[in-house]
């Protein structure tokens, strides 16, 4: 007969079984280590919990999150432009966005988004995670074309937020210089005397432009027909020419010609005469109360933080302010404005609330 198992003397086990032994021997002890162990931070965690709100704080690593002042902003920002490469309103979203950039010590990135008279970029800084991280440079259309749209794919008021505006550009009324009118009266008393025989032409329907000759026609009493060109120098071609009339366009555009004397500027349509044409009046000198101007500004998703629109309103005031900033604004034929947030929501609503009596008297459709 094989010995009996004896747990105290191995020597008379079996060799092999006694190795079987030790080994099952080990594992049961292990498992009932592992049990134990268990128990034990079971019990600890317990009585740690009540103390993680104190340690925390304690503990964590010092971050900017800890500070939403300055944690904003820790990455790139966007700017969508909703027009093309190379216009005013390019050239000024890019003199603002470099002084922001500085400013904040982050990249910011221009974005050109043309298309459906802004609306594509508008569309898209809409729908966009309102971080702070995607603003949008807007013109005229921000105003005009919810007025002009019977369906928005978006809420303007809702889902974008105002910042600042930035600037206002005066345009610039001239004719052809074989049309007998030198000055804004003699235009005016020549168009009644003969209505609906004179025109003027502008870069596309609904423009601002546009608008501006409508505004001119409906406070002067007159009847100048509209004429569409694709772009701003065409039009100009045409009334150098004499093919047209008139053209209600940028100073910018438009003041070469004149000061080369193949044009002849009757007048400006801001409040005052243009630092750019000061020899050349107001519309407003004739037809009092007349302005138009072509505006830019600073916006936002709808739902971005109040304090991240504030510090985005600050350093963009702040940047108008500089005077080489104004200077190269002024090259622009551009004048510096600047807003509060709420300042340049009203600005909007008068801007809409205006423009809609012109769209409606004068029956224009955008292109």
């Amino acid at each position: 007969m094989r010995p009996a198992y004896d747990l105290i003397n191995m020597s008379r086990i079996d060799p092999h079984i006694a190795e079987s032994l030790v080994h099952a021997k080990c594992l049961a002890a292990l498992s009932l280590l592992r049990v134990a162990a268990l128990a034990l931070l079971r019990t600890a965690a317990r009585s740690l919990l009540p103390l993680l709100p104190v340690l925390m704080p304690l503990t964590a690593t010092p971050s900017r999150a800890a500070a939403p002042a300055a944690a904003y902003p820790n990455r790139p920002i966007r700017m969508i432009v909703p027009y093309g490469a190379g216009g005013n309103a390019d050239i000024l979203s890019r003199l603002v966005g470099g002084r922001m950039a500085e400013a904040f010590g982050q990249t910011l990135v221009i974005d050109n988004r043309p298309g459906a008279s802004g609306m594509l970029g508008s569309e898209l800084a809409a729908r966009a995670a309102p971080d702070g991280y995607t603003l949008l440079w807007v013109a005229n259309g921000h105003a005009t074309n919810p007025v002009f749209m019977k369906k928005m794919p978006f809420d303007t008021a809702r889902d974008l937020a105002s910042v600042s505006l930035t600037s206002s550009t005066p345009m610039l009324l001239v004719v052809t210089n074989s049309l007998p009118a030198d000055n804004m009266k003699a235009l005016i008393t020549l168009a009644k005397s003969r209505p609906g025989q004179f025109n003027y032409a502008t870069s596309g329907n609904g423009s601002p432009n546009n608008l501006a000759g409508e505004l001119l026609n409906m406070m002067a009493g007159m009847t100048l027909t509209h004429v569409t060109y694709k772009s701003t120098p065409q039009a100009t071609t045409d009334v150098i020419g004499g093919h047209v009339h008139s053209a209600m366009a940028s100073v910018t555009s438009v003041l070469p010609h004149v000061r080369a004397g193949k044009l002849k500027a009757l007048g400006t349509t801001g409040p005052k005469r243009s630092a750019l044409a000061p020899d050349v009046p107001a519309i407003a000198e004739t037809v009092p109360g007349y302005q138009a101007a072509i505006w830019n500004g600073l916006i936002v998703p709808g739902a971005t933080p109040r304090a991240i629109i504030a510090l985005l309103n600050q350093v963009v005031v702040q940047q108008l302010k500089q005077p080489d900033m104004r200077d190269r604004f002024a090259t622009l034929g551009a004048e510096i404005l600047s807003s509060t947030p709420a300042e340049f929501d009203a600005f909007i609503r008068a801007e809409m609330a205006k423009w809609e009596k012109v769209i409606k008297a004068s029956g224009m459709r955008m292109n």
